[in-house]
């Protein structure tokens, strides 16, 4: 629930290529006024001889603030009834990448391929779709205590993300098919003969972020989120759990997918 206040860079190569280090840093401070977030500065590093030509390596952290009172998740307010909204992603985001690479590679296609589920865009260009940045839509639903818990779905899934803002009383169930499961992520389960639940604990599959959400609140923070311009689902709920059940996530109803 922090408000981010500053963002810091690191920018590792063997030899500083000018065009790319700017677009790098176009990109972060693209990023940064996305979210409201200042970029202070950061670092630089040319290593020759650790990087190869042409490579680099960057990394980055934000610093926010939240008032002790207000951190999330309200573990002691989530209970059985609550319901789970979801935010829709903008595509792959950041993770799975070992196994889309597999994949487009298995097909015989490279990133300067026509991308088949979009052909109006290369491969690459598909993939490195922007993740989405979900700050100014929810902060203002975070300070009225609208929202209890958020699990943003990185690495992991569903059935790893959300059980982290769980208390061990509950159990989330994710309905998949309160949306539609996006192109890139159709054709990546067909071309790799990915399993579902594979699929589930590996990628966004088109939600990127999990609000958990009073029942008496759902109409006020997807009314909100919509006119935010954010797509907004009730994707599920929770329930009651006990033995191994207990603070876990399960997804249901993927035949669609």
């Amino acid at each position: 629930g922090a408000e981010p206040l500053f963002f810091l860079d690191y920018y590792a190569c063997g030899h500083l290529d000018v065009e790319a280090t700017r677009d790098f840093i176009k990109g972060v401070a693209d990023g940064c006024l996305e979210s409201g977030c200042a970029l202070i500065g950061g670092e630089t590093a040319e290593m020759p001889g650790l990087y190869a030509k042409g490579d680099y390596d960057v990394a980055g952290f934000a610093v926010g603030a939240v008032e002790r009172t207000e951190i999330l998740p309200r573990m002691q307010d989530i209970e059985a009834g609550d319901v789970l909204v979801g935010l829709s992603s903008s595509g792959i985001h950041s993770n799975g990448f070992s196994l889309v690479r597999k994949v487009v590679a298995h097909v015989g296609l490279d990133f300067h391929s026509v991308c088949p589920w979009d052909t109006s865009k290369l491969v690459g260009q598909a993939l490195l779709t922007p993740t989405r940045i979900y700050v100014k839509p929810l902060l203002p639903l975070v300070h009225q205590r609208l929202i209890k818990g958020m699990a943003h779905i990185t690495g992991g899934g569903f059935t790893d993300n959300v059980p982290r803002v769980l208390p061990k009383s509950v159990q989330a169930e994710i309905d998949a098919s309160t949306w539609e499961l996006p192109q890139v992520f159709k054709w990546l389960k067909k071309a790799g003969d990915i399993a579902a639940d594979e699929m589930a604990r590996t990628f966004n599959c088109g939600i990127g972020m999990v609000l958990v959400v009073s029942q008496d609140n759902v109409s006020a923070v997807v009314e909100a989120l919509t006119a935010s311009g954010e797509q907004a689902y009730v994707i599920g709920r929770l329930n009651s759990a006990s033995g191994e059940q207990q603070g876990t996530a399960i997804v249901t109803n993927t035949d669609g997918w």
